[in-house]
């Protein structure tokens, strides 16, 4: 719990929140706190930890958290009908989401397969994307609610586990959408990507079959960030 809660990146509030979720598998999905420059970005804890749950097709149906309490939360608690448990140890004993994969994958055709998980009920596009980390390979699709605005994209999913994981410094980033003709970030999904990776590499994969590579920053030319604050 207190390594979870190291990990936190919250460099414009300070704020310690973090938040454990569990499925309906009995796997817990951690969440911790995402701030960004732009801050409506901001991912909360709790965000976070049921967007993983869903992208593992699995099912959320309780919460814990510490103080101090998620941003949203009643959202999240009534989108899923979750029940709060009142202390760390009854959700903790359980095992711990592990989203590190050390085995290099052939991204072409994981990213496709990881396209069936998306969790699109609103707009029927699918968005995989696999994160490579400092200790491994990170995958994430998107997961949409009855609100829009609360789902998170594939590239802000697989970023949430890696640093609820604590994976260490991101190396590259692969995203395929298979119904979009040129896939391509969305503009919040630039801006969040830019927080952490700058400068590295952004593979996209096209329905052609084609790729091309970005650098992060080029996806997002004259981006706000801290140095704006």
């Amino acid at each position: 719990m207190d390594q979870i809660k190291k990990r936190v990146y919250t460099p414009y509030s300070g704020s310690d929140e973090y938040c454990l979720v569990e499925g309906s598998s009995g796997m817990i999905y951690p969440g911790v706190r995402i701030e960004n420059s732009s801050f409506p970005l901001t991912i909360s804890s709790i965000q976070a930890a049921v967007c993983s749950c869903l992208a593992n097709n699995d099912k959320p149906i309780s919460y814990w958290h510490d103080d101090p309490e998620p941003e949203l939360t009643s959202y999240w608690q009534a989108e899923y009908d979750l029940t709060k448990k009142d202390n760390a140890y009854a959700i903790s004993q359980k095992l711990l989401f592990n989203p590190i994969d050390k085995k290099v994958p052939d991204f072409s055709d994981r990213l496709m397969d990881l396209c069936s998980q998306a969790i699109t009920p609103n707009s029927n596009f699918s968005v995989a994307a696999i994160l490579e980390t400092e200790r491994g390979y990170i995958t994430g699709v998107n997961v949409e609610g009855s609100s829009w605005a609360l789902g998170l994209c594939a590239e802000r999913v697989a970023i949430s586990r890696a640093i609820a994981a604590g994976a260490g410094d991101f190396f590259s980033m692969h995203i395929m959408a298979p119904k979009s003709d040129f896939c391509s970030p969305c503009g919040a999904c630039r801006q969040v990507i830019h927080e952490f990776m700058p400068k590295k590499q952004i593979h996209l994969y096209h329905t052609d079959l084609q790729k091309s590579v970005h650098v992060a920053e080029h996806l997002l030319p004259y981006a706000f960030t801290a140095k704006s604050l």
